[in-house]
């Protein structure tokens, strides 16, 4: 499942970081270029100022996924 994101500053990407560690799935953040483990706080840094999207497994509740990406924005 995808969800598109803007990450439009540091502080957002210490809330990504926050909110997918805590997650009991893995979640990742994928560009067209490169796709990384959301846990990952340096390679988040690397995406600010970039539209990306929030990757989870399929099968998961969608409004689950669309709470957590609202969050994360």
């Amino acid at each position: 499942m995808t969800r598109n994101i803007d990450i439009k500053s540091e502080e957002q990407v210490g809330r990504i970081n926050r909110l997918a560690c805590e997650a009991p799935y893995e979640v990742w953040i994928s560009t067209d270029t490169v796709m990384l483990d959301a846990r990952s706080l340096l390679g988040l840094y690397a995406l600010v100022g970039q539209r990306a999207k929030v990757v989870t497994e399929d099968g998961l509740n969608p409004k689950m996924v669309n709470r957590l990406v609202e969050k994360m924005s």
